[in-house]
């Protein structure tokens, strides 16, 4: 069995390349995977292509299967569906979902692995990662029926929220966002958009995605009274103000955060991740959610491809990588 393989490397800040390695064979307990798709999850990876991980948040943002150190040289991804050449029978030839960088092969824990239904395509579990952080928000959120609910922020998270909830029975919905042609996207998801200024009020919900200071203090603005935001964004080091003197006590409003790497114990007891990222994969049976994945580009081409994306040259949600059939 072929042990070779390649791999993306941020060599420095705005520069990638490609890099061959050779695999140990795996040992007990552990697969081999060769990578059929990868996906950019354009925020949090052209972040780090640009080296803009703050120093304070090195240790924070580490990916599971991370090497090397910010800025650089850094291996950096987590969204990695593949095919187990070598372990255990049962799992061999199955199609998996792996939180692993841009790499053609690679080994790994069995317990680092999770089986992707086969009613779900490979291309659309790429987004397996970002919608486990959808289900986590959501078991935060605890969405009620009926509830009259916005999403402030059409990046991938936030789409992925929406794509949840467009599930949901009897609630009033909008995705809200600066950007107008993310109404594309609202509309492909079956739910309705707006632009800030233009959104519906009275909300019991806000699930707030979009990492500005505007969006949240909007966010908050859009709320009914004893209303919650939920917020998801990521800020680093930066600080953020927010108008909590006017009306916020009067109106008994709610911020709440929703943290990405563990499971509150009061939102799902019992829940660990492997269960949460099971019921990720389930719930990409949805064929809507294909609209999340707005590129394709082969492998080879990423070290041409991360500073387009970074630089905002292509509009992205998730870009999907496409790997070569051999390593």
């Amino acid at each position: 069995m072929n042990h070779s393989a390649r791999a993306f490397w941020v060599r420095s800040p705005g520069y990638g390349e490609i890099r061959d390695v050779t695999l140990t064979a795996p040992g007990e307990g552990e697969v081999l995977v060769r990578t059929l798709y990868s996906g950019v999850s354009r925020g949090t990876e052209t972040l780090v292509f640009r080296g803009g991980v703050p120093a304070s948040q090195h240790g924070v943002m580490r990916a599971p299967f991370q090497e090397g150190d910010f800025p650089g040289p850094v291996k950096y991804g987590y969204l990695n569906v593949g095919v187990v050449e070598e372990g255990p029978p049962e799992l061999v030839g199955r199609t998996v979902f792996c939180l692993y960088p841009h790499q053609s092969r690679y080994v790994v824990p069995v317990s680092a692995v999770t089986v992707v239904p086969e009613r779900v395509p490979a291309g659309r579990a790429v987004l397996a990662g970002t919608v486990e952080t959808a289900v986590n928000a959501l078991w935060d959120a605890r969405p009620l029926i009926g509830d009259r609910i916005a999403v402030v922020g059409g990046g991938m998270v936030g789409c992925s929220v929406t794509a949840l909830l467009a599930r949901f029975p009897g609630v009033r919905l909008q995705l809200v966002d600066a950007d107008p042609a993310r109404a594309k996207t609202a509309e492909a998801l079956g739910v309705d958009f707006a632009a800030p200024a233009d959104a519906l009020g009275d909300c019991d919900l806000v699930v707030h995605a979009s990492a500005s200071e505007a969006g949240l203090a909007r966010s908050l603005e859009l709320l009914a009274p004893e209303g919650t935001v939920v917020e998801l964004s990521w800020y680093g080091d930066r600080r953020v103000s927010l108008p909590l003197g006017e009306a916020f006590h009067s109106r008994r409003l709610t911020v709440r955060s929703s943290q990405v790497g563990t499971v509150s114990p009061a939102a799902r007891a019992g829940r660990d991740y492997a269960a949460r990222m099971a019921l990720a994969l389930d719930l990409l049976a949805e064929p809507a959610l294909d609209a999340l994945v707005t590129g394709e580009s082969a492998f080879e081409e990423l070290p041409e491809l991360l500073p387009r994306l970074a630089s905002g040259e292509i509009p992205a949600l998730c870009h999907r990588i496409r790997h070569p059939a051999t390593g």
